[in-house]
């Protein structure tokens, strides 16, 4: 099933959902990590992610506190539904120990998320000719699998 199908799918399911505005992607910058986060979404170990505000395209929307969200694998298969609970912009070196518990990789601690994102961050400041900092302002989201 594609992830439209999938979206009305979930809509005919909960009927208390009367928005169409959803937004769909797959995380990580692999396959195998698409499928790898896809999956910690899926099992409820996943309910951060952070990204780099500078990053984000111009006109490229953020993501907003009630924002459904279609998971996909390394595919384009949609896993699951989501529902963006919190948002908040903070400083690279201010992101807490429980964000990064919530983001549900690795061993969960602040310090491997901090070694992991700083090499992703990095690479992508790279390659748009920016440089990384410690204070790069991240973007930073829970949320919670509804589907």
């Amino acid at each position: 099933m594609d992830a439209e199908n999938f979206w009305q799918h979930f809509k005919v399911t909960h009927p208390a959902v009367t928005t169409n505005h959803h937004d769909t992607y797959a995380f990580g910058s692999t396959d195998e990590f698409a499928d790898h986060l896809a999956h910690l979404v899926k099992i409820g170990q996943k309910t951060a992610t952070t990204s780099a505000l500078d990053l984000y395209e111009p006109d490229e929307p953020l993501p907003f506190v009630g924002e459904y969200n279609v998971i996909l694998d390394a595919h384009d298969q949609p896993i699951c539904v989501t529902q963006t609970k919190v948002t908040e912009v903070v400083a690279f070196d201010q992101v807490t120990r429980e964000h990064a518990y919530h983001e549900g990789e690795d061993d969960r601690t602040l310090t491997m998320w901090r070694q992991e994102h700083r090499k992703f961050f990095e690479d992508a400041y790279r390659q748009m000719g920016q440089t990384f900092t410690e204070q790069i302002p991240c973007f930073c989201e829970v949320f919670e699998r509804v589907d």
